[in-house]
Parts: C-alpha cells; sequence; structure tokens
C-alpha cells in the first residue's frame, strides 16, 4: 500500500516549499491536504489556481458551497467534508444549508436544491446530463455560464478528493469537531 508524506516547508521537495510557505500565510496553518499535495507541486499548483477560479465565478459563496459540498458526499471524502463544514462556516453560510449537503437532505431552497441535483448529474454522469436535467437547472434561474463554473468547482474537488482518497488525509485538527462519515457507510 502507498503511503503518502504530509510534508513540511522542510521536508517538501523545491518546488513545493514556496507553496506551503504562502498556505500557512494565508491559512495560519498548513492543512492536510496541501502538505499532501506539496509533494506534487504542479498539483498544488494546479489545485490552488483552481481555488482561485473557482472564488471568482459568479456563483454566491451559498452555491459555491453546495457545488463544493455535494461533490465532496457523492465522492465521500472524509477530508474535505469536514473541512468544508468549517469553511463554511467561516463563509457565514446558514447550518441548515450545510446539514442539508452533510446528511443529503432537502435543502432550503428549491434553487439550491437544483444546483445540487445538476452538480450530482454532471459527477454521476461523468459531464453528460440529460437535457431535462440541464433545461431543469436553467429554469432554476442559472446560467450557461453557471454551467461552466461547476465544471471549475468540480475539477477542483476531483483534485483534492481523489488525493485524500489516496492519501488518507487525516482530518485536520481544527475540524474534526466536524468529522463526518457519508450515511449509507456508516456503521
Amino acid at each position: 500500500m502507498a503511503k503518502f508524506t504530509i510534508h513540511t516547508i522542510e521536508s517538501a521537495p523545491e518546488a513545493g516549499k514556496p507553496l506551503l510557505e504562502a498556505s500557512l500565510k494565508n491559512n495560519g496553518r498548513i492543512p492536510g491536504l496541501h502538505g499532501t499535495m506539496a509533494a506534487a507541486p504542479p498539483l498544488m499548483a494546479a489545485y490552488n489556481f483552481a481555488h482561485q477560479q473557482f472564488m471568482a465565478t459568479t456563483l454566491t459563496d451559498e452555491e459555491k458551497t453546495v457545488v463544493w459540498q455535494a461533490v465532496n458526499v457523492e465522492q465521500n471524502c472524509h477530508y474535505c467534508v469536514p473541512a468544508h463544514t468549517g469553511i463554511a462556516k467561516m463563509m457565514k453560510i446558514d447550518d441548515a444549508i450545510t446539514e442539508a449537503l452533510r446528511n443529503e437532505t432537502p435543502l432550503p431552497t428549491a434553487k439550491l436544491e437544483a444546483l445540487r441535483s445538476f452538480t450530482l448529474a454532471m459527477v454521476r454522469g461523468r459531464g453528460f446530463v440529460a437535457e431535462e436535467e440541464t433545461q431543469a437547472f436553467l429554469d432554476a434561474g442559472f446560467t450557461e455560464t453557471n454551467i461552466l463554473e461547476i465544471i471549475l468547482g468540480v475539477a477542483q474537488k476531483v483534485m483534492s478528493n481523489y488525493t485524500n482518497h489516496f492519501a488518507k488525509t487525516p482530518v485536520d485538527q481544527v475540524f474534526q469537531k466536524f468529522a463526518w462519515q457519508k450515511a449509507d457507510t456508516a456503521s
């Protein structure tokens, strides 16, 4: 079995050191995901760039949270669901939205539910979404631009979710209080 290292600034490859220094500056700590990704600096740089670009989309913070957590929950990411629960709190997202996403229960508004449904259709269909589902998404008040923005959000989450699946990245201490297990896999 592969054993992944969670790098520090000192142990990271040379190209990963400045990425971890920036992570420390931006977060006040080095998240385990970043320490793991630092072993492949191009992956970490691509992930950081995708995150910055997703943050610049026209989606609201609530909508970004729905995309992130819909993907995290669908892909059963033990690390990202707790992390994005904490991030949602920092973004002042209503706890009802966060809990509905974590527990796969209905979201408080039809528009947010349409966003989750479309995001899940995109992930499950690997980019092939039925015309009716796409039209329902557009009828809910979203746009073609939002479809492209969701593709970006999904790409970002694939990088982090898959990294965490392989590395079994431990949940950062700051997010451990938000530990999560997918309902159908809970024992």
